[in-house]
């Protein structure tokens, strides 16, 4: 796995043939559970056109967000849409001083290669919302890794299930939402 705070490079996968061969690798992803990895602040703040653009994506005509007199009567000013949280989390490919891909939920990626589970989907994805997000807020964001299942078969094939949590906060420090992410990474049956 890349560093715990900071860096978006990621390592070229372990070669782990089946799976995770060694205990105390495991031992070692284990340990990282709890601990907040990857803290960034996202390359820009909250803009109105991101939310718009949203918005009529699926033609979301709340009126709370196209109309500023309703939005400061209801919520002291206009707000983004509460599903448009992941977006401050989901890096530009390219931009200057980036080098390499830039994934969003590393910890996800790091957790394929260090189990050496080629394959993986969210199975499970719950978000939970604070304070609601401005326009000109800049949020931060980090990751923490929550569980490790043991060893499991399902249709699939074998692997393990685990949990990511992305918290969000915004340039006061406060809480605006975690996004909880289920993931099985497997290696399909023969």
């Amino acid at each position: 796995m890349g560093g715990p705070l900071g860096r978006r490079d990621r390592r070229p996968p372990r070669r782990r043939g089946r799976g995770v061969s060694e205990r105390s690798e495991l031992d070692e992803v284990r340990a990282l559970i709890g601990v907040r990895q990857y803290e960034e602040t996202a390359d820009f703040p909250v803009e109105r056109g991101y939310l718009w653009t949203s918005c009529a994506s699926v033609q979301n005509a709340n009126p709370l967000f196209w109309d500023d007199d309703l939005a400061t009567e209801l919520t002291d000013g206009p707000i983004a849409p509460p599903t448009t949280l992941s977006l401050w989390m989901r890096p530009h490919h390219w931009s200057p001083g980036h080098e390499g891909e830039r994934l969003a939920l590393q910890v996800h990626f790091d957790m394929k290669d260090r189990l050496g589970l080629p394959e993986a989907i969210i199975s499970e994805n719950t978000i939970t919302f604070h304070e609601p997000v401005r326009p000109g807020d800049l949020i931060s964001y980090a990751q923490v890794l929550r569980s490790v299942s043991d060893e499991k078969t399902t249709k699939l094939g074998t692997g393990r299930f685990w949990v990511v949590d992305v918290e969000y906060t915004n340039q006061r420090g406060e809480l605006v939402g975690v996004e909880s992410y289920t993931a099985f990474g497997y290696r399909r049956g023969a």
